[in-house]
Order: C-alpha cells, then sequence, then structure tokens
C-alpha cells in the first residue's frame, strides 16, 4: 500500500509523512498533530509494504531533508525553542559540577495532555503502523542512543508524554503509532520493529538500541530481542502482558466476539455507568471487566468525563476485541521465544495493577532472563508511565541502565542529578539531617578554620579521603550539603555491592542503591579512579572501606587503611588536590554492643555472615592484616539518643607538579603517612571542641529551633 506524502531516508529506516499532516510548504499544520499551536510532534510513517520506492523524486538520502522537508526549517535542530535544557560537558571537565545536568525548566504533562495529544493524533488517522518523533525530544546530547517506545493497548504511542522532555535530553526517542482502525497482526508489527532495529543497528552499531514497552508492547519488544541475540538491545518493561493467560481480561477476548453488534456496548457507555447510571445494565460482566481497564487510568472517574469521547476514538469495541485478542497472541509469542532473549533487562512492575499480576510475573521472567534487574512501583497501577510520581529518565539511569556504547561507563556515562531529582532523593534522608544537624567546617588557604564549606576547592580534580563512620552514616548529610552549598557532586567510590551481585541472596536488592548511583557513586576500582580524575571530578575515598564502616566494639574513630599508598601517586598524575577530613558523632548516635567477634562464634550467625559475604564481590582478596576483612555483617547497635555529626575538612594537599617527585614509592608512602595523620588530627579535634558546643544534645537543638524557627541554623562550638 503505497503513500501519498513526503518521503525520506531517516538513519536507514523508511519513513513517510502524509500530505494531510503537512501545509503546502512542507511544514506542519499549526495543531495538526501534537498539541494545538506548539508544534510538538514531528511524524515519520513506516509502511508495512514498502510505501514508495527510492526512485521517487521525492525522496532523499540526508538526515537534514528530515529536518527541512518534514518538520519544516529549523524546528528539529539541536536547539530548537522547545528544548527546555541545555546538557554540557556531561563526564568531561568538571563533571562533578551538579549544572552539567539539565534545567528543571520544563513542564511536566497530564493525563489531560496525553487525550488531548491523541485526539490530535488519531484526527486523520488512516494507513499502516509508523514512528514519530517528538519535536519535545528534539534537543539531546550528542551520541545519544536510540530508545523506540512500543505501546500498550491503546496503540496511540504518546504513552511516555510524561516523560519526553527528560528522556528526549538523554535519547533519540522515536515512538510507534497503531492507527485506531489498523489491524496489523502481531508477527507483521514484529517484522515493522525488527527491520528497524537491525536498520538502525546497521547504521550505528556501537551504541545500544533501547525497546521501552508497556504489557502489549512489552511483549513486542522481548520477542525481538529474541530474534536479535546478537545486536546490543536494552530492554525496558513496564507490566509485560506475558502473564496474559492469567489476567481477569482473559475472558473477555471469547464474551466480545460471540457478542451481537446490536449488544455492543461503547467505552463512554461503560464509563458512565461506572460513574453511577445503572439505569440499564445489557451487559453487567462487560462493565465489571472494562472497570479495571478504567479504574487504571484514573482514580477520580470524573476528572474523566470530558473525555469519554476520546476513549471511545482510541478503544472502540471492535478495536478493543482485536487489541485483546492480539494481547493473546503476543503473550505466547513472546514466552515461545524467552529462552533466546540476551538483552539486558530492567522490568517495572507496579504494585497495585488491577490488569495484570506484574509483581509475580517479574519474579517468574527473571528466572528466564539472564541479565535481568526488576523495579517495584508498590502504589502504582498498570498504566505506570501515565501515572504521578513516577520519572523514567530517572529510574533507568538511577538502575545503571544508561549507557551509549556497548559498556557501561560510570564516567561518562554519568548524568548528574537535576535539582528536582535531589530534592526527591534528598527526601528519604530528612530525618537524618533533623536529629543529627550536621556541623561542616573546612580551612581555607590561611589555614582558618570556617563553619562551611568555604575551604572546599571550587575546581577539581579533588580527591577528599578521611573516616568511614559506623554504618556510612554520614554520607548522605555531607553529599547533600555539598550539592546545596558548592553545587558539587561528590563521586564517591563504592563497594562492588551496590552494583552487582555475584549471586541472588539475602543482601539488600540493588534497587535499594539507586539513589547513590544518581548521586554519582561508582565501584571502587583503580580505572574509576583514574577517569574520575583524568575528568576533574570531585571524589569521595574511604581507604577504611567496609572494615571501617563495619568496626568493632570500642573501634570508634580508629583508621583501618592499608599499608601500601594506593591514591597518592593516582593523584599526583592528574595535579589533583588532596583533602583529609574527618567526621564524629556516631558514638552519639548508637553503640556497637555484638560485633563480627562476638557474631562468629555462634553458629547461625556464622552461617549468616559466610553466605552474605559470598554474594558480594570480595575486595582486597590479595592483603593481609585486618584492612582485608571484609566479610559483610550487621552488627548489633544499641541506639541512644541522637547527638550531633562534625565534619572538618583540612587543608589540601596540593600536588600539582609533584607527578615526577611521587613516582618514587618512598616520597609518595611520607605524603601517604602525612595524609592519614591529618584525618586523625581532624578527628581529634572534633572530639575535642565538641564538648564545648552547647547544642550537642537533640533537646537543646530543638528548643533552639523552636524559638528561631526549625529552619534555622544551630549554633555550636566556638572556633
Amino acid at each position: 500500500m503505497a503513500a501519498t506524502g513526503s518521503c525520506v531516508f531517516h538513519g536507514g529506516v523508511f519513513l513517510a509523512l502524509r500530505r494531510d499532516w503537512m501545509s503546502s510548504n512542507g511544514s506542519f499544520k499549526s495543531g495538526s498533530i501534537g498539541i494545538p499551536n506548539a508544534r510538538r510532534l514531528a511524524v515519520s510513517a513506516t509502511s508495512m509494504d514498502q510505501v514508495a520506492s527510492t526512485s521517487s523524486p521525492e525522496i532523499t538520502a540526508t538526515s537534514s531533508a528530515v529536518e527541512s522537508n518534514v518538520l519544516g526549517k529549523g524546528r528539529f535542530e539541536k536547539n530548537h525553542e522547545h528544548a527546555a535544557t541545555k546538557i554540557v560537558g556531561v563526564g568531561g571537565e568538571n563533571g562533578s559540577r551538579s549544572n552539567f545536568g539539565w534545567e528543571d525548566t520544563e513542564v511536566r504533562k497530564s493525563l489531560k495532555d496525553y487525550f488531548e495529544q491523541s485526539v490530535e493524533l488519531i484526527r486523520s488517522d488512516g494507513g499502516p503502523p509508523r514512528w514519530f518523533s517528538p519535536l519535545e525530544c528534539g534537543s539531546r546530547m550528542d551520541n545519544s542512543p536510540l530508545l523506540l517506545f512500543l505501546p500498550g493497548i491503546d496503540g496511540v504511542g504518546l504513552g511516555l508524554i510524561k516523560h519526553h522532555q527528560k528522556l528526549g535530553k538523554i535519547f533519540d526517542v522515536w515512538c510507534l503509532h497503531i492507527p485506531v482502525r489498523d489491524r496489523t497482526p502481531f508477527t507483521e508489527l514484529l517484522k515493522l520493529v525488527d527491520k528497524t532495529v537491525k536498520d538502525e543497528h546497521r547504521r550505528s552499531p556501537k551504541k545500544p538500541i533501547y525497546l521501552a514497552g508497556e504489557s502489549l508492547g512489552a511483549c513486542l519488544a522481548l520477542s525481538v530481542a529474541a530474534c536479535n541475540p546478537h545486536i546490543d538491545i536494552v530492554l525496558i518493561l513496564s507490566n509485560p502482558a506475558t502473564c496474559f493467560s492469567k489476567s481477569p481480561l482473559q475472558p473477555v477476548v471469547s464474551l466480545l466476539e460471540l457478542m451481537p453488534e446490536s449488544l455492543q456496548v461503547s467505552l463512554p457507555y461503560i464509563l458512565n455507568l461506572l460513574k453511577g447510571d445503572t439505569s440499564r445494565r445489557p451487559l453487567e460482566i462487560v462493565e465489571l471487566i472494562l472497570q479495571q481497564i478504567i479504574s487504571e487510568l484514573s482514580q477520580d472517574l470524573g476528572a474523566l468525563s470530558s473525555h469519554l469521547s476520546v476513549l471511545a476514538d482510541i478503544l472502540p469495541v471492535e478495536t478493543l476485541t482485536w487489541k485483546l485478542k492480539m494481547l493473546k497472541s503476543a503473550s505466547a509469542d513472546s514466552n515461545s521465544r524467552l529462552h533466546a532473549v540476551k538483552a539486558q533487562t530492567l522490568i517495572l512492575c507496579s504494585g497495585r495493577d488491577l490488569l495484570l499480576p506484574s509483581i509475580e510475573e517479574g519474579r517468574r521472567l527473571r528466572q528466564f532472563l539472564p541479565k535481568c534487574e526488576i523495579r517495584r512501583f508498590s502504589d502504582n497501577g498498570h498504566f505506570l508511565f501515565l501515572e504521578d510520581g513516577v520519572d523514567l529518565a530517572a529510574t533507568i539511569r538511577g538502575a545503571s541502565f544508561y549507557r551509549r556504547s556497548q559498556n557501561l561507563d560510570f564516567v561518562s556515562d554519568f548524568i548528574p542529578p537535576s535539582p528536582d531529582e535531589f530534592t526527591k532523593i534528598f527526601k528519604d534522608y530528612r530525618l537524618i539531617d533533623l536529629v543529627t544537624s550536621p556541623v561542616l567546617f573546612s580551612t581555607l588557604e590561611d589555614g582558618k578554620i570556617v563553619r562551611g564549606l568555604a575551604g572546599i576547592p571550587e575546581e577539581g580534580p579533588v580527591l577528599f579521603v578521611g573516616y568511614h563512620m559506623l554504618l556510612g552514616l554520614e554520607l548522605a548529610p555531607m553529599v547533600g550539603q555539598f550539592f546545596k552549598e558548592k553545587n558539587i557532586i561528590l563521586r564517591g567510590m563504592a563497594h562492588p555491592m551496590m552494583f552487582v551481585k555475584v549471586k541472588e541472596g539475602s543482601l539488600p536488592e540493588l534497587a535499594s542503591y539507586d539513589s547513590f548511583r544518581m548521586m554519582g557513586a561508582v565501584p571502587v576500582t583503580a580505572q574509576n579512579l583514574y577517569k574520575l580524575l583524568s575528568s576533574k571530578a570531585h571524589v569521595l575515598l574511604y581507604p577504611g572501606g567496609v572494615r571501617e564502616a563495619l568496626h568493632r566494639k570500642g573501634e570508634e574513630y580508629r583508621l583501618f587503611w592499608p599499608e601500601q599508598s594506593e591514591f597518592i601517586r593516582m593523584a599526583a598524575r592528574f595535579g589533583a588536590k588532596i583533602v583529609p577530613f574527618g567526621v564524629v558523632g556516631e558514638d552519639d548516635f548508637g553503640e556497637v554492643v555484638f560485633d563480627y567477634e562476638d557474631l562468629i562464634k555462634i553458629p547461625y550467625f556464622k552461617n549468616q555472615i559466610e553466605a552474605l559475604t559470598s554474594e558480594a564481590v570480595r575486595l582486597r582478596a590479595d592483603m593481609k592484616g585486618e584492612v582485608a576483612n571484609q566479610a559483610v555483617h550487621l552488627p548489633g547497635i544499641l541506639p541512644k539518643l541522637p547527638g550531633r555529626f562534625y565534619y572538618y575538612f583540612g587543608k589540601p594537599f596540593d600536588t600539582e607538579g609533584q607527578k615526577e617527585e611521587l613516582r618514587d614509592r618512598e616520597k609518595a608512602h611520607e605524603l601517604y603517612l602525612q595524609v592519614k595523620g591529618e584525618v586523625e588530627n581532624c578527628l581529634a579535634y572534633l572530639q575535642s571542641k565538641r564538648e564545648s558546643d552547647p547544642y550537642r544534645r537533640l533537646w537543646d537543638r530543638l528548643a533552639y529551633q523552636a524559638k528561631h524557627g526549625f529552619t534555622s541554623e544551630v549554633p555550636t562550638f566556638e572556633i
């Protein structure tokens, strides 16, 4: 079937644009596609059967033709009028500064926008399934990977409308639109997406291709991945319909097929029944089943009353029947191919999905998929991407699933959090800030100690080395204060257990560390330290590692550093400033009463420690002494009425110009001992000075804030 219109090649994929979607000069009619008068969508159609031949005089093989002929001059340039952000220097110089992410200027879309844009998109809705790219996604970083969105049962392709702007800054986003009256079978849809994936892989063989699908689209994504085991595909699956056989929607397929045309009920009619108009109920069973679909879209059905006709246009009964039948075949097809799926997979499961047993299905799929992780959304329903509080771009990045090449690079692929993301992350840690009222001190160039971070070097590379408090309790207040006061992201060198498990077991789910990864944590390796320092980052390193964070009774504020000067020569290679620091206050927060030495003597706990340790990547296995004791365990801690956390950052050691000198191991070790000694001095200084802090106790701080306001800064000891 050939479609009339202007046809172009875009990256090897054949695209067509209907003339009735364009004005006479080749640009879009105002409001014809996307939201009215905003020129938001660039629509490109891929025909299921060659829509035109390459000999057509209207065909050009350059991507610039897409920008000019399809979108109109200047509408798809990198700095077009809808670009709500500026992304610069990610992974490059000063990569730890938070303004190297994006600015929070985008307007968050709503369910109302979904319906309004759906009206525009299906207005002239003939032809085959096709790809379109929202103009909101037009300003992205260089070398951004391709993300193909495969819609669910609605087929409109606007399921990511709330995420277009953020996704469009880090991905090249294409969305699949399946016209309402289209009856393309699942097998043909599979061929369409498969061809697109193969073509784009030929165009950029070293870049991953992301397939993001919801329900029906998730099944399609799995089948495509199974057909292309040698292509680097990343799957993002939201509530996959691979478990459709267990869905309460299953009976409706046979029911709608048998329903006489005279009794078929429209979707608005069903919605009116749900709103209380029960005067007519010819098919109560249809009402009950479709009630589950509609209740997933909105908890307030009254809010949807103005969009009933849109719902009817998107899912008339005959289309709903077709889509449910397709769900059945899609589920069967994808399940039969699970053994062939090699793609890296992130499954997003909703805890309140009324249409599918998504949590249970996520666990089942993880058993079949070799590189699979799960993220659970306990309070969300089936249509996850259209619900408030869900940030797909942040979820992908937090799970360490965002990369622009074949292998994840924790430095160059890192996207700093926006201020809004930072606020959401640290909401979970506000209680620690409240009860510990942290005080931070730094040292100016002249040696003067000041409250705050004025003495912290603005420009990197900077390497912070210090004492790791019990359970790492000091991390959240410190990282948060650096972000708020200095606009600096501390790139923490973290234990690999936050990124990978050797095997499944009792260790916390990797999802529990997503916020750490969002804030820039990387696995502690020499290679990652090298990359961070070379990118002029502000790096946080704890030489004592797990041994300090899980110390024994009576070992508060004792350093367990290795004998080797692990970081000195690396810092000198890039002329980094080394900032020693100490932090005290854990002994006012809790006391270790049952430590490793006690636990290991009890068979039950000994077995548990051995099991936990076997699940984590082993560090410093080739070393001897206490620093090599990396046993993973949870000590017994007796909590106390919280005191206060104190941080002191000493005067930086500048290694600029000492690269050759510090190649000498003895001189490097001498500097190493100086840095270690300065950390011990910082700890001793704080332990001594806190004795004179009139607000060390919680009640005194609360009394002060009750009088001066709970946002007021609580005084401390005199410096």
